[in-house]
């Protein structure tokens, strides 16, 4: 298992008082009204779209990859709901890790979860593909209030945000897991534990490898995912925590599992199938996807940029 960071008097030093400050500022902000918590979530969201002109010019550009099917107008509005939904996204951080657990069973109902009772009766490991949503602490929070399992991450840089991190996934999970740690993954999917898996963003050419997602032909996605169906043979379950657009909370949605599509597919099969389950759940609840980060930034020898300045000026067809 993967050594889970403890608490140092280190972070006492005057370095990380701004780190403090903040999380003090959010845990008292999380104790207003959840509609006043959606009111200034949508605020701060307006206010980056200002600030982070590089992320906005990245989102802008994966949506306009993704949805070619939608206007210019239709994805400019995606755009700005997007940014609204990064501003909640550290509002929804703030109450997954700091929310008591009757408060947080108010906000939120479950759809398909038949799914997972029948992979648990089944006796098996079951995969959970987590991807990048905006809302993904607090997915992570409420799926682990009904059944506690295995996250895998990156570990943070800073040595106390890591530490807060870490605490607040483990308030309704058992352990972590980093993300490099393939054998631990397999051992813990073999031992019918839940391994929160995200295989949705680009780690970079090694260990990768070149198949559609949406309009991109050629994306580099994780060849993890087929080790460890092949070794582990789990259930595979995508899910998505989709903020209820009325204002009333969250949908935890339980999508079918897709492992025995799998079990017996090669590296690319399993890596295109994977995406294309990716994808459908990110349909569900687009504006809330985390587009900030550069999906399509590995790019096959000999590809140009899609985010360089030349090929954001062309055309989408242009960039194959």
């Amino acid at each position: 298992m993967t050594r889970l960071p403890t608490f140092s008097l280190s972070f006492l030093h005057p370095r990380y008082w701004p780190l403090w400050l903040g999380i003090f500022l959010l845990r008292c902000v999380v104790l207003l009204p959840y509609p006043v918590l959606l009111w200034l979530g949508s605020s701060l969201g307006k206010l980056a779209m200002r600030l982070l002109p590089r992320r906005v010019a990245i989102a802008q550009r994966n949506i306009e990859l993704c949805f070619r099917e939608l206007s210019a107008e239709q994805r400019e509005v995606l755009l700005k709901k997007n940014f609204e939904s990064v501003g909640m996204g550290v509002i929804e951080t703030g109450i997954a890790w700091f929310w008591p657990d009757r408060r947080v069973r108010k906000w939120f109902t479950v759809t398909g979860y038949d799914h997972m009772e029948k992979a648990r009766a089944a006796q098996n490991g079951v995969l959970l593909i987590g991807m990048h949503f905006l809302t993904l602490e607090l997915g992570a929070r409420i799926f682990g209030m009904l059944n506690p399992g295995v996250g895998v991450y990156r570990p943070n840089n800073n040595a106390l945000f890591d530490w807060l991190q870490t605490r607040g996934r483990l308030r309704s999970n058992k352990t972590m897991l980093d993300r490099y740690d393939l054998k631990g993954m397999i051992r813990a999917l073999k031992q019918d534990e839940i391994v929160w898996y995200a295989p949705d963003h680009d780690y970079g050419p090694k260990n990768s490898v070149f198949v559609p997602f949406f309009n991109m032909p050629e994306t580099a996605t994780t060849a993890g995912s087929y080790m460890l169906v092949r070794s582990a043979r789990p259930a595979v379950i995508p899910f998505v925590p989709r903020r209820r657009a009325d204002g009333k909370g969250y949908e935890l949605i339980i999508m079918e599992d897709i492992g025995p599509r799998l079990y017996d597919e090669n590296k690319e099969t399993v890596a295109h199938r994977m995406n294309q389950a990716i994808e459908a759940a990110i349909r569900l609840a687009p504006e809330q996807y985390m587009w900030l980060h550069r999906r399509f930034k590995t790019r096959p020898d000999g590809k140009p940029s899609v985010y360089d300045k030349r090929s954001v000026s062309h055309s989408t067809e242009e960039v194959y």
